[in-house]
């Protein structure tokens, strides 16, 4: 004889979702609970009208059940039924039941059982909804789904996502806290300093005329509590930036940030490699790693080999230096720009020797756009004689050596910039991806890691005439560079482009994945007057520095040990891992490009007597009166 399931045991089969309103989840109906009487609620998926029987599939966000009405069965649960449309929420009762045989849904788990409804309770009707909630396939606007982002949310696409990213923060807190991190919140009010971004801020209603700033990450936070002998400190950071959008780049947006005490650049770097590769296992099982130990490129090397700073290494199509090739060659354009201490790169385009003028004309005005002044050619023919418009100039045997030089071979196509090397590695390492992607490379299901490290701890700002740091004005110099943290005049206050700390190499690393920068950090400065000759070269003065960093630098001063620490970005990890190209896609409620909230409607005008309680008015540009 059967022996039916209890109560007990469909309580503890379901877990803490059983409510009042349901037994089981509309993704636990099993034949296990076969003939016992269960409540489901959900929202109707999809509706059959076949006369007499009526077929609901009910949807939450477990699963779908097949909710059969029988008028013979159940004549009031039918007469509600018939008035059901999708998205409708409703409550069933009845008995769970097998499926007739050759009636079984092998699409569903729950597709071997359905519920025999004896009472049907509409919780809540439903409007026609703006786009198909129960087809994950349809093609839908983004600016409709962010409008009823509710609804999208419903869909089961973006649910996927959902619970991917909270897989994601689940295994980054069960690593930090299985390796003797602490978990600390930092404060949303914080004081306005200058760290490489526009701070969004708060007006003061008890201190009229002054502002807090939303922070842009938790930086001198975490530093000061490795003052405060919390020797590893992690949280799951939100974070605020006043800048331009893009696919990778939001507001607001979420960091795993984490810092820690008596470390070197490789141990920081050693452990977020070791809990990367545990994440990405828990998170992403069938996911392969491309490269582990995870490679690692100095940021010249990453320049010179890839054109960029966050290479992706899935594919090869390296940067090659031609200089020495095209040295003397009489082609002007070579020979100009390295008289002026330019360098000229070339790539070999893998198969696409046989590109057409039209092809050749789009790769060229892709270069264009990102600041070249034009794109060599050359294609290299079966034969191996190479076709170019500079052939004339470079001659047979040049030409081949040129293409010899970039890896080019029969079939290919060599794509060539002369430039200030800066733009030349900028415009090729596009073209890299550009050719990459025109040409299927980089396997979607592989995760390519790589670290890049040893990057200039300072860049010149002409407009500014000062050094700016290339990461945050906290990095830590390479020991051996720390002697040249000073200016050419002596005077720190009034620094050049020609110091030398313009060759100064800071103890700073990125963490890249597949193309994307994941995240990066740097072992700190945690000596007060290296800090102060950092800052000034910077163009702080000591009263400046005391006025922005005061906390941090008083705090130093009672016994910092040497920290280091990252900051990994949670949405782009996550739309990553989830295969997705816009970290809207990982987010519940995410801006638009211009920063607009379609579904609430922000930002938005302010109550003329909030500003006034706060002693503010809006001055617009002229432009936008």
């Amino acid at each position: 004889m059967r022996q039916h399931t209890s109560a007990a045991a469909i309580r503890t089969a379901s877990g803490p979702v059983q409510t009042s309103f349901r037994d089981l989840t509309c993704g636990d109906a099993r034949p296990e609970y076969a003939g016992r009487p269960v409540k489901l609620s959900g929202w109707v998926n999809r509706r059959r009208d076949l006369g007499n029987l009526i077929f609901l599939d009910v949807r939450d966000r477990y699963g779908v059940t097949q909710v059969v009405v029988d008028v013979s069965e159940s004549p009031d649960a039918h007469t509600v039924a018939s008035t059901v449309r999708n998205e409708f929420v409703v409550q069933a009762q009845g008995t769970l039941t097998t499926r007739l045989p050759g009636t079984e849904n092998a699409s569903l788990p729950t597709g071997q059982v359905e519920l025999r409804a004896a009472r049907i309770d509409v919780l809540s009707t439903a409007r026609n909804p703006p786009f198909p909630i129960n087809d994950p396939d349809a093609e839908i606007a983004e600016e409709l789904r962010l409008r009823h982002r509710y609804l999208d949310i419903r869909r089961e696409p973006m649910q996927r996502r959902l619970f991917a990213r909270s897989r994601l923060v689940q295994a980054i807190r069960d690593v930090h806290h299985a390796h003797g991190f602490v978990e600390i919140e930092t404060p949303m009010l914080i004081k306005s300093t200058p760290e490489g971004a526009r701070d969004f801020i708060v007006p003061s209603r008890l201190q009229p005329g002054n502002v807090y700033a939303l922070p842009q990450s938790p930086q001198q936070l975490k530093q000061l509590l490795m003052v405060s002998g919390i020797d590893r400190y992690f949280q799951i950071a939100r974070c605020m930036r006043d800048e331009d959008l893009r696919g990778d780049r939001q507001p607001e947006f979420t960091q795993l940030d984490l810092e820690m005490s008596f470390v070197s650049e490789g141990d920081v770097m050693a452990f977020v490699e070791q809990m990367a590769i545990e994440v990405s296992r828990r998170v992403a099982p069938a996911r392969l790693f491309q490269e582990m130990p995870f490679p690692r490129f100095t940021y010249r090397d990453a320049l010179d080999r890839y054109g960029t700073d966050k290479p992706d290494i899935r594919y090869g199509l390296e940067l090659r230096d031609l200089g020495g090739v095209v040295e003397g060659s009489g082609f002007r354009v070579f020979d100009e720009t390295l008289a002026g201490g330019g360098r000229v790169f070339g790539l070999a385009a893998l198969g696409m020797g046989g590109a057409s003028r039209s092809e050749i004309d789009e790769l060229t005005a892709f270069a264009k756009r990102f600041g070249a002044k034009g794109l060599v050619w050359l294609a290299v023919e079966q034969d191996g004689s190479v076709r170019s418009p500079v052939g004339k100039f470079l001659g047979e045997d040049r030409a081949r050596r040129l293409v010899a030089a970039a890896g080019g071979s029969p079939g290919d196509l060599v794509l060539v910039v002369a430039d200030r090397d800066v733009v030349a590695q900028e415009v090729l390492g596009r073209l890299r991806v550009e050719v990459a992607a025109r040409l299927g490379l980089g396997d979607a299901t592989v995760l390519a890691y790589c670290w890049v490290h040893r990057f200039p701890m300072y860049q010149w700002d002409e407009a500014a005439g000062r050094w700016d740091a290339t990461h945050n004005p906290f990095s830590g110099v390479v020991p051996e560079d720390e002697e040249l943290l000073v200016t050419a005049s002596g005077d720190p206050t009034r620094p050049d482009r020609s110091d030398p700390a313009g060759r100064a190499r800071a103890m700073q690393y990125d963490l890249v994945l597949n193309g994307w920068e994941l995240g990066g950090g740097s072992v700190r400065i945690h000596q007060r007057d290296l800090l102060e000759r950092s800052f000034a070269l910077m163009g702080h003065s000591l009263e400046g520095m005391r006025d922005k960093f005061g906390g941090l630098l008083d705090a130093f001063e009672y016994g910092a040990p040497p920290h280091g620490g990252i900051a990994l970005g949670i949405d782009r990890w996550a739309a990553l891992l989830t295969f997705q190209t816009n970290i809207r896609e990982v987010m519940a409620f995410p801006k638009t490009q211009s920063g607009a909230d379609l579904m609430l409607g922000a930002p938005s005008p302010v109550d003329p007597r909030q500003l006034a309680e706060l002693g503010l008015r809006f001055e617009l540009p002229k432009r936008e009166r």
